[in-house]
């Protein structure tokens, strides 16, 4: 690997504001969008649902095609991050616009979102593969990159916060605005996330310098060409990675658990809890950021003593079992007539998204390793794009669900749109309600505990992987090298 600078506490700390950028987009959308489609725009829940899932899944596309050309020799994975910066604050803007609610037709308004969500995904992967992946190949250490993350998922909790506080606002936006234009509170909102993802994204790049440099092209060899028949190639070897498959389908149902309780966090104060939104939703978001900043260091703390695997099956676990304890006590449970459950059941989706985030990309970072011990080649931004890929398809299909869900259960706002959020109607149908508590609490449990058997048959453990770079630093020098101490990883 080339000579870099050392990796400073300032350097660290420039890189880990990157997150802002990923965090603030990814935030807002996955817990308004539906409920943005479905109140503002007018389309029914189970195609705004669709709506989500096709525009995510297009990363099926962007993807791997993105991760694979970010791999190559001589591409500098700053340039890529800050060509997606200001084209992605753009398109998101667009996105929470009401130019569709006009529209009388729910095809028409289909296609529209649909097309537009698309194309949010494409500049949105282009930012966040390199700038996770650039980790891999600016440290080694073990516990440098679990730190690295940790640092980075404590800044998240305020990305976190202000992902979901902001557009909280909308209603009171919508008063300062004039009657024509009240329905485009969220696209004000989303301005504001778009101008500090884009500033904070530069700053993160700029931080890069020095520690990170791109893969030099040496005279005399081929350069690849990124093609689809070689990205599907580079993940079907990834995919014969024996860990990379527990990996992936524990990133799977983790994403898919807690997209869903987030597409449903309107439904979940109003309806489930029981308070008025405006204050509701308040207490949600803070108890979700709190909990998260409070997770954090103890998860760095547990995978610094133990290792990564051990602390994500041991918080995962605590987690789903308080989203069945949410479900058996229900979350209209008050005391002295305040809900409490406006604190506590966004304490437990923050033990799990402050764990998951804290622990994600360093357990995959392990992958690059054992990948290059088998094959001789690093690809951290393929290896990135796996997982992100997975992570995607399990955030949209999370959100599918609970959009689906709530039109099974007998829900159905698209006769209530009028391009306003106050039209948000208090449902009183005790099916719908009881549908819509299971979207946040027992079904997202399920998914939970399939996620946690995953850990547990994820065979990364502390002691496996520095065996393997033991080895595999033996490998580099050309020297005699064993499997020894991680055979069960082959």
């Amino acid at each position: 690997m080339a000579q870099k600078s050392a990796l400073t506490k300032k350097k660290k700390t420039g890189y880990a504001f990157g997150i802002f950028t990923e965090s603030l987009i990814y935030n807002m959308f996955y817990t308004y969008y539906l409920t943005f489609l479905n109140e503002i725009v007018g389309i029914q829940p189970k195609y705004s649902s669709v709506i989500i899932f096709i525009s995510i899944a297009w990363d099926a596309v962007t993807d791997p095609m993105i991760g694979n050309y970010t791999d190559r020799v001589g591409v500098d994975k700053r340039k890529v991050m800050k060509k997606a910066l200001l084209p992605l604050g753009i398109i998101f803007i667009v996105a929470w616009t009401n130019i569709g609610a006009g529209l009388d037709s729910q095809l028409l308004k289909i296609l529209l979102y649909t097309v537009i969500s698309m194309a949010i995904w494409v500049f949105y992967t282009m930012y966040t593969i390199p700038y996770y992946a650039v980790v891999a190949e600016i440290t080694e250490d073990y516990d440098e990159r679990t730190q690295i993350r940790s640092f980075s998922s404590l800044l998240n909790a305020m990305a976190v916060g202000l992902g979901n506080i902001l557009p909280a606002l909308v209603p009171t936006v919508a008063v300062l605005l004039t009657e024509r234009y009240e329905s485009n509170a969220y696209a004000v909102i989303a301005a504001v996330i778009s101008i500090m993802a884009i500033l904070l994204g530069f700053v993160c790049c700029k931080s890069l310098n020095g520690v990170y440099e791109p893969k030099k092209i040496i005279a005399g060899e081929p350069v690849k060409k990124t093609t689809l028949k070689g990205t599907m190639k580079s993940f079907g070897e990834i995919l014969r990675l024996k860990p990379a498959k527990y990996f992936l389908l524990f990133v799977f149902f983790f994403l898919a658990a807690s997209s869903m309780i987030q597409a449903n966090l309107t439904y979940m104060v109003i309806d489930c809890i029981g308070m008025d939104y405006d204050t509701g939703i308040v207490f949600v978001i803070l108890s979700l950021v709190i909990s998260m900043a409070v997770v954090v260091p103890i998860v760095e703390a547990v995978a610094k003593k133990k290792d990564r695997r051990f602390a994500a099956i041991l918080f995962l676990s605590l987690a789903t079992a308080g989203e069945v304890i949410l479900k058996l006590v229900g979350l209209d449970a008050e005391i002295g007539g305040f809900r409490i459950m406006c604190i506590i059941s966004p304490c437990v989706l923050g033990l799990g998204v402050g764990t998951f985030w804290t622990l994600f990309y360093s357990m995959g970072y392990d992958l690059v390793e054992l990948d290059e011990f088998k094959t001789g080649e690093r690809r951290e931004s393929t290896i990135t794009a796996l997982p992100q890929l997975i992570q995607k398809f399990g955030s949209a299909f999370g959100i599918l669900m609970a959009g689906q869900l709530l039109s099974l259960y007998g829900y159905d706002s698209s006769a209530d749109a009028a391009g306003s959020e106050s039209l948000i109607k208090v449902v009183t149908d005790t099916k719908i309600v009881n549908g819509m508590e299971n979207i946040s609490t027992i079904i997202p449990a399920v998914l939970l505990f399939v996620s946690v058997i995953c850990a547990i048959l994820y065979p990364m453990t502390r002691g496996r992987v520095n065996a393997l770079m033991a080895q595999l630093k033996k490998k580099r020098n050309g020297v005699d090298y064993s499997t020894d101490g991680f055979e069960k990883l082959l």
